[in-house]
Parts: structure tokens; sequence; C-alpha cells
């Protein structure tokens, strides 16, 4: 991450651990109380959601679902809500999203935390759009929610190249709305092809930004699983693609309906117009 551009007023930012990962908030302009308020909201609501859907707390409601100590009807309505949108992802992915992981010894167990990150997210992040006439964005290990205030400039998020990370591959803007990136450069060979078993490796990065956090990361797993040519369905769905391919070159895709409103997996209308703004922010 890069701070915001000279000229802004004084950007705010607070950072704590949450959900195994570094996940920071930073703020433009707002109330100076309504913004501690909202922040602290955030993180308390990050840490309830993580003690239901996190995959390393044995106890947690997904591990119990996972272990089959619960059933999906036994679960709260969170859970339940992140398992239909799993579902909802794999059907629109035509299975490349697969909420399951392989295990080392062959079947698979539940893993929605593709979707469930981005989703929780979006949830916490809820108190933030309150804030008036204030720009913000959500980085939660790596991935971003980001939000302007009526009136203001896109947040612009430059894109890094996953081969050398001192190189912007291109720059994406958000008015309202996520970007989440899969690749290997970070941690590895992570991604698993549900159709094969094996770790994806075609491509170095793909990253996603459209009007939802939720199906932002979870298309980004989906083209990095299927390849370059996905690309144009996520299109579809008015998400905007940059794909990264192993020997550095990088494809842009924009959504089907730039110039007017789109609508996403989960039903929200976002119009995909934007001016010109300052860069916020790096993204890997």
């Amino acid at each position: 991450m890069t701070a915001p551009a000279v000229g802004h007023p004084a950007r705010r930012a607070w950072h704590h651990d949450v959900m195994g990962m570094p996940v920071s908030i930073h703020v433009l302009g707002g109330p100076d109380g309504d913004t501690e308020r909202a922040v602290t909201a955030v993180y308390e609501e990050l840490r309830r959601l993580d003690l239901l859907l996190s995959t390393y707390r044995p106890d947690s409601e997904v591990s119990r679902l996972a272990d089959g100590a619960i059933s999906p009807a036994e679960c709260t309505r969170e859970v339940r809500e992140v398992m239909d949108l799993c579902d909802l992802a794999s059907q629109l992915t035509r299975g490349a999203f697969d909420a399951r992981r392989p295990l080392p010894g062959g079947g698979h167990r539940l893993d929605p935390t593709g979707l469930a990150k981005g989703w929780m997210v979006e949830r916490a992040a809820e108190p933030l759009r309150a804030l008036p006439g204030a720009d913000w964005y959500v980085n939660a290990g790596g991935d971003l929610l980001a939000a302007a205030a009526p009136g203001n400039p896109p947040v612009r998020i430059g894109i890094e190249d996953p081969l050398d990370r001192a190189r912007l591959v291109t720059v994406v803007e958000i008015r309202d709305g996520g970007v989440a990136t899969s690749g290997t450069a970070a941690r590895g060979p992570h991604i698993w092809d549900p159709h094969t078993g094996a770790p994806a490796r075609a491509l170095a990065s793909v990253t996603v930004a459209g009007p939802t956090l939720t199906f932002a990361d979870a298309l980004a797993t989906a083209v990095f699983v299927e390849g370059a040519e996905a690309a144009a369905w996520a299109a579809e769905l008015g998400y905007e693609v940059v794909v990264v391919h192993r020997d550095g070159r990088a494809e842009r895709t924009l959504p089907a309906a730039v110039e007017g409103e789109s609508t996403t997996p989960r039903g929200k209308r976002t119009s995909q117009r934007g001016e010109r703004g300052d860069d916020v922010s790096r993204r890997r």
C-alpha cells in the first residue's frame, strides 16, 4: 500500500490483526467522533464473524459443520447465508469456485474462506457507509473494500505486477466496491483446481474489481483456476478483470456494462461510471 496523494484531508488509519491477517481501515474526512465509533464497530463485528466462520478455530461454527458436529439447519443465519452464496458462486463460475479443499489423503473438507473473507469485510464495514463526506477503504490481507463519498472522485488502486513489484500493470477505479487478487507470488501454490484436485498454476495472478468484494474474491479464484478466457464471463457479471500471465503479459477485461448499471450476483446495483481520482493504494 502507498499513502494517498497530497491535497486530501488528513487520512486516519487503524491497524489490527483479525481473522488471522492484518486488517487496516483508512478514512479520509468524516467527523472524528463518528469515525472512531464506526471503526471500533467494524473491528468488533469482524471478530464476532470470525468466531463463526474461521476455519482455523476448531470450535467455530464452520469447523463444527465441516466436522459433521452440526447440520446446516443448526447453523446461524450468517453461516447459512455464506453457504448459500458459496453455492451461487459455484453455479456462476461453472464449478471453478468450490467451497471445499482437497485433503492429502483424499476427499474434501468444507472451506468457504475464498468467499467468506470478502463477505465478512462487507458485512462489518456497514458503519463506515454512514460517515458523512468520508472516503474510506478496508484492506483485509490485501483484498480491498472501498467507497468514495458522493461527489468525490473514485478510489484508484494500483495493481502490482506479481513478477516485479516495483511495476504497476494498471490502475482500477472503485467508487463503491471491492478488489481481490488470487495468485501464487505471496503464498505459493494454494489455489486448487476443483476439476483436477491439483494446484492451479497457469497464471501469475488474477485481480477482479467490481460492485461487491464477496464476489470479486470468489471470481478471482475462479478465473485463476479456469484461465484467462474465463475473464469474459466474469466481465459479463459486471466485474473488471486483470490477468497477469507467467511471462509478464497483462490483459485487462472491462465489465460488460461500463457505461451503465450492472446487476451483481447479490442483486446490488451500482454505476460503473467514475471520474479520475488520486491513487490511494497499491494492490498486488
